[in-house]
């Protein structure tokens, strides 16, 4: 993926996803948890120039990438993604599909990313209680 704001992008999916920084080099930062690595790349400066990063972010909806990630929990997402700069969709929209609860949401430069935890979170099983 490609930053503008290269340490502030990082921060937020380190710290929003508890990933790890194994890399940390002036034109690129690699995170990784035990489900993905995520590579992010400063954009040239040239075409940094050109883009502004509004607050809050306008999401970039003609970009042709999605990302997805794994969470606990949506609900702790949505209120740790408003307190590094990007946002998730409210409760309300979100939306369960073969076993996952998802969430649409941006990170602080506006790339939309979803966000899906297991369906079965909080939920109890069929039959849980004995006759």
């Amino acid at each position: 993926m490609f930053a503008k704001e290269l340490p502030r992008l990082a921060t937020f999916y380190e710290r929003l996803l508890s990933m790890t920084i194994v890399v940390a080099e002036k034109d690129h930062i690699v995170l990784e948890s035990d489900v993905f690595q995520l590579v992010l790349h400063s954009l040239p400066k040239q075409v940094a120039k050109s883009i502004t990063i509004t607050s809050p972010p306008t999401r970039r909806t003609d970009v042709p990438v999605k990302l997805f990630f794994p969470v606990p929990s949506i609900a702790d997402a949505r209120i740790k993604a408003a307190a590094l700069g990007g946002r998730l969709n409210p409760e309300s929209k979100e939306w369960e599909a073969r076993g996952f609860r998802a969430c649409d949401g941006n990170d602080p430069e506006g790339n939309i990313v979803q966000f899906r935890e297991n369906a079965q979170v909080g939920k109890m099983p069929p039959n849980c209680f004995p006759e």
